[in-house]
């Protein structure tokens, strides 16, 4: 192995390490430290030798290992976002997901699912599975922010199911900049949210 090869596995294990395990990564994760044929070699060669497994198409992690259970599935979160930055995408959760997250639901869903200005596929961690679901611009116009959540999660709760504890609670979790953020972005929301946004509306500042 010359030279540069080992210079280039000493610097994507380093990272590797300080990441440490249960990191979830792709071959764009060290763009910055080799060749694209240095990179792929190397991580051949560390899948190889057991160090790093694949957990889908050009996705990979340092498992963390657990005494019991064995080798064990990275956080669904995490991995989500090494395929964002590696396929430059939009990403937006939906449904019980979007729930979640913003604490209106307390089950954690098998099936996580995203709307996605990429390709419509599937990845399965262990029990749970990761949904990329391709849709129009304009249902990802709000991705990233958290009134695209808001938005998502009120769809999954549906119009009879927002409740004055929903609004609630949602009035304690959104911080002023995001309460904002929703009134901005009424018109990417169904009609019958208006109402629910109004009473979302950020506090007026007195003088």
């Amino acid at each position: 192995m010359g030279k540069h090869a080992k210079s280039t596995q000493t610097l994507i294990w380093d990272r590797i390490l300080q990441h440490g395990p249960g990191w979830p990564f792709t071959p764009a994760s060290f763009v910055d430290l080799g060749t694209p044929a240095g990179v792929r070699l190397t991580l051949h060669r560390l899948k190889k030798s057991g160090t790093i497994r694949p957990i889908g198409r050009g996705l990979y992690d340092y498992p963390k290992q657990d005494p019991q259970l064995g080798a064990l599935s990275p956080s669904a979160d995490a991995v989500v976002q090494a395929l964002k930055g590696r396929d430059a995408v939009r990403l937006q959760p939906t449904g019980a997901h979007a729930a979640n997250l913003l604490g209106l639901s307390t089950q954690v869903p098998v099936r996580l699912v995203y709307q996605t200005d990429g390709r419509t596929r599937s990845l399965k961690l262990g029990k749970q599975v990761i949904q990329f679901r391709r849709t129009t611009p304009r249902n990802l116009a709000t991705a990233g922010r958290t009134s695209g959540l808001v938005i998502q999660a009120l769809r999954q709760l549906g119009k009879d199911a927002v409740t004055d504890d929903v609004i609630r609670h949602l009035d304690g979790k959104l911080s002023v900049a995001d309460k904002a953020q929703l009134q901005a972005d009424l018109a990417y929301a169904p009609q019958w949210m208006a109402p629910i946004f109004k009473k979302l509306a950020p506090p007026v500042a007195t003088a």
